[in-house]
């Protein structure tokens, strides 16, 4: 695991950088800030950057060793200013008696508060650290109708980095020390914020605080069976269609206002990943740069994306946000804008609980569904992530080497 001592070595040398440029009267700011954003009245701890090139002045957030950029940014007479277009969101902040203050949110909501203060390293605890390390298992009742979730840990001495994975998707990665007798993870990438304390049970199970309310207890997937905990949810046998020997139909606008749907002549005879995401969805923010890579290796093959986006009611009116998305991500294929996220159902009647965020049908040269996918399983993930790739680049091979075409949609 990636510790935070590589990205302070990193920042270091930004931080000569920073110093050295000039800002209207602004004085020179550390790199790496130790920041928080309240929830609901939690406050919410996580790592935050700093950075300057070429005379711009760049933010990010963390998402495990991953920097989630601001698209824009400006720091003036001790005024920070980063944009976030791809969430639609802005952080400002006033550098008072060194430390910073201030919002970051999106037009239009509440605003999260935003503190921080330079950077400075904790000391190595002392004490003897549990190992917490490899994949548990949560049972829980979700409002989707979840079983169980898994939770996933790898550690380095204290440090630890986790996630819990849910059938849409998961927590992003949080990370954090062993302390006082428990882990403390959080996380905040510009969205998702987290907090999590976790303890180890006399029995060997752990103990999971989330966000200061909700308790949980995981036990070693190896032994979940045992004890009888319900299974996860299979993602791949989740969501699914009420006539797979009917084609899956779709009829929704380009960014340019231009009608698109399954009957186009572009679409005849190849593989299609329709993808069901949305820019305000933070796992469709995890899928979106592998299905941006996919397709760049696959088009020529025969394979098309074709993403259903649905946006909230402001975003339709102008969606900045899902053009920064599309932009961020370096997407070339199909974008389409499908509605609001409660007519999801209404837009495709065929789908059989579909209630996710990412979901993902596989469409066949011959224009039949061949099967579907829930949510998305980030890098937090670790193996999960990697066997989820492997399994969507199998099915789309697959599919390619099949040359059965439908004469008509």
């Amino acid at each position: 695991m990636r510790t935070s001592s590589s990205i302070l070595r990193g920042a270091t040398i930004a931080s000569l950088l920073l110093a050295s440029a000039s800002y209207a009267a602004t004085p020179a700011v550390p790199v790496l800030w130790d920041a928080t954003v309240v929830v609901n009245e939690l406050p919410i701890p996580f790592r935050f950057e700093i950075t300057s090139k070429n005379g711009k002045v760049s933010g990010a957030f963390f998402n495990g060793d991953e920097r989630v950029r601001s698209t824009g940014g400006t720091l003036e007479n001790n005024v920070l200013s980063l944009q976030f277009d791809h969430y639609a969101t802005k952080l400002e902040a006033k550098l008072e008696n060194g430390q910073l203050t201030g919002t970051y949110g999106r037009t239009g909501r509440p605003p999260y508060v935003f503190q921080a203060k330079p950077y400075a390293p904790v000391a190595v605890t002392e004490e003897k650290v549990p190992s917490i390390a490899g994949q548990w298992e949560i049972a829980v009742k979700s409002p989707k109708g979840e079983a169980a979730w898994r939770f996933f840990a790898r550690q380095s001495g204290p440090e630890v980095s986790a996630t819990i994975l849910r059938v849409d998707g998961d927590t992003g990665t949080l990370t954090g020390t062993y302390r006082d007798g428990k882990f403390l993870l959080s996380h905040f990438s510009g969205a998702r914020p987290g907090l999590l304390e976790v303890t180890v049970n006399g029995d060997g199970t752990l103990g999971i605080l989330q966000n200061g309310k909700t308790r949980y207890t995981a036990v070693k997937s190896a032994e979940a069976r045992v004890k009888g905990l319900p299974e996860p949810a299979d993602p791949s046998r989740w969501t699914s269609v009420k006539d797979p020997s009917q084609p899956i139909h779709f009829s929704a606008a380009d960014l340019n206002g231009a009608t698109v749907t399954d009957a186009d002549a572009r679409f005849r005879g190849k593989v299609v990943l329709l993808n069901i995401t949305g820019s305000w969805c933070p796992n469709c923010h995890d899928e979106a740069p592998y299905l941006a890579e996919l397709y760049r290796k696959y088009r020529k093959q025969g394979l098309e994306i074709v993403a259903l986006s649905f946006e909230e009611a402001e975003q339709l009116k102008d969606p900045t946000r899902l053009r920064a998305f599309i932009k961020n991500y370096g997407i070339e294929y199909t974008v389409l804008v499908g509605g609001e996220p409660s007519d999801l159902k209404d837009k495709l009647p065929q789908a059989v609980n579909l209630n996710t965020w990412p979901a993902t049908f596989f469409i066949g040269r011959d224009g039949l569904v061949r099967g579907a996918h829930a949510g998305f399983a980030s890098k937090a993930t670790g193996e999960e992530h990697t066997r989820l790739k492997a399994e969507f680049t199998a099915t789309v091979e697959r599919l390619l080497s099949e040359n059965t075409i439908r004469s008509s949609r």
